[in-house]
């Protein structure tokens, strides 16, 4: 069951969603994060909800978090790096996530399907997009930074999907045939989380992370077709670079890095 209890229970952190907020229903927990960073809340305050009404997801789209069989939560965060930093923080969750998943799947011999992460910011397992990320920027008015909230929707038993998603959206269950504790996966993502921003605090990069990251980097050494406003192409993915951009191939055989901000990936046939 998700609560409060449950989640505190199976903490290990030291800051990572000790000041915790557990909600059963809201609009949004990253709006929820957000007031909370205005108003002065620690970093590491993690606003978890069971029923998230209005919740976002990239480039305007919605995500849907019914009660009982999803996670929505979104993590307040105080960096000492610089504005120009921040981005890696989306992939920084995003490897969070995946290795957290992976540490409740070790005690199962019966899971053939591991956690992978689709560039930037979701996670799938069997080609099924099961995670969503989502980082929003606050700045003060002298353009210091106040806070950072990464909002992560993750679906956990979910059984089915809206039509318009069900051909690219999975869970943890419906992938796997295992349902899981929501409670464990939150204890273990933020376990994750909290190791790898403090590795990140350190070079204020991903240059302690990157072997991790491409280890688990479903586009690596795929054909992608690059979503670019000015037009699309296809080039190979190769990797990411340390400051979280993804490094691909053209076809007349250059490197080229592309930043998340600016464009979207696909795999060539389909989602991934």
């Amino acid at each position: 069951m998700l609560n409060a209890e449950n989640i505190k229970g199976q903490l290990s952190t030291k800051w990572a969603a000790r000041n915790l907020i557990f909600k059963e229903e809201t609009e949004s927990t990253n709006n929820d994060a957000k007031q909370l960073g205005e108003e002065g809340a620690p970093h590491g305050t993690l606003v978890v909800a069971d029923v998230q009404t209005s919740g976002r997801g990239s480039r305007g789209r919605s995500w849907e978090t019914p009660g009982g069989s999803n996670i929505a939560m979104s993590l307040l965060v105080r960096p000492t790096a610089p504005p120009d930093k921040i981005s890696v923080l989306t992939l920084i969750m995003g490897l969070s996530i995946a290795q957290g998943i992976e540490d409740l799947f070790a005690a199962n011999e019966d899971i053939a399907d591991f956690p992978q992460i689709k560039w930037p910011n979701d996670i799938v397992i069997a080609g099924k997009k099961i995670c969503g990320i989502l980082t929003e920027l606050h700045m003060n008015n002298d353009n210091t930074i106040n806070n950072v909230v990464i909002g992560v929707g993750i679906n956990v038993n979910m059984t089915s999907f809206p039509q318009e998603i069900e051909g690219i959206a999975g869970s943890i269950y419906t992938e796997t045939g295992f349902k899981e504790d929501r409670a464990s996966v939150v204890a273990a993502c933020m376990k994750r989380f909290e190791e790898n921003y403090e590795k990140f605090e350190q070079t204020q990069d991903l240059s302690l992370m990157t072997e991790e990251y491409e280890e688990r980097l479903i586009n690596r050494d795929r054909t992608v077709t690059i979503l670019d406003p000015k037009g699309e192409y296809e080039a190979v993915a190769l990797g990411i670079g340390n400051d979280g951009a993804l490094k691909v191939r053209l076809s007349d055989g250059s490197v080229k890095n592309i930043n998340a901000g600016e464009v979207s990936v696909r795999g060539l046939y389909g989602y991934v």
